[in-house]
């Protein structure tokens, strides 16, 4: 976790403004213009292209700040696909989860094949650093064909009722698409998506987090955790 102090140099609003309205953006589904009423009605005026910016310039920083989870070999990774047309063309989201739903790595491609499903792979051993238990995925055959390629000793299940893991984890950025009425570019997309996912691995609480006490413990916590790497304590 990169631990140098957020720069907020010559922005005349404070860090806890900038931090706030950063995690309204990120954590709900909210288009800039709600946001932008939601703080003005706390007596802020700050404007739509503002937050955006800001979204553009401290997500980012924030979202590598955050603590993320130990990987282990015990994991079973959960991948699939997406399509999301920008401009009239097709991009494919690739997303790999874990059992608990934790989003573990998303990649924006333009192809649907076996170097595309290689390409996810690779980054994903890279970023955990250990191959998991099991990879589950639905009948796309490019998947098989990556992983006798990449891992070819881990165990591969693909059966499409086995994934809904991985496919349910794409309905909250399903509702951004719609609020956002669309995205404007592939790489847009990448970078939205990588401050998003960050912010919802931190607040969504694990499966195992049923009751209101530890789902308003998580929430607690998850809120310091913000504030910690935005740089933002009161």
């Amino acid at each position: 976790m990169n631990t140098s102090p957020v720069s907020y140099k010559r922005h005349r609003f404070p860090p806890q403004i900038i931090a706030h309205t950063v995690w309204l953006y990120f954590r709900f589904p909210l288009s800039l213009r709600l946001v932008e009423e939601l703080l003005l009605e706390r007596g802020i005026a700050v404007s739509h292209e503002t937050i955006r910016r800001w979204g553009m310039k401290f997500g980012p920083d924030y979202a590598r700040r955050l603590r993320r989870k130990k990987p282990s070999g015990n994991d079973v990774w959960h991948l699939d696909e997406v399509v999301i047309t920008i401009a009239g063309r097709k991009n494919w989201l690739w997303r790999a989860v874990d059992q608990d739903g934790y989003v573990l790595d998303e990649i924006v491609q333009n192809r649907r094949n076996t170097k595309a499903a290689r390409r996810l792979l690779i980054r994903l051993l890279k970023k955990q650093g250990i191959a998991p238990k099991r990879m589950i995925t639905d009948k796309l055959r490019s998947y098989g064909a990556a992983q006798r390629q990449i891992m070819p000793h881990v165990e591969h299940r693909s059966h499409k009722g086995l994934n809904n893991r991985a496919e349910n984890s794409h309905v909250p950025l399903r509702k951004r698409e719609r609020i956002m009425q669309g995205f404007r570019s592939p790489g847009g997309l990448q970078r939205f998506v990588s401050v998003f996912s960050a912010v919802r691995n931190l607040f969504v609480p694990p499966r195992s987090q049923r009751s209101a006490f530890q789902t308003r413990a998580h929430h607690i916590l998850a809120l310091v955790e913000w504030k910690a790497a935005a740089g933002a304590m009161a």
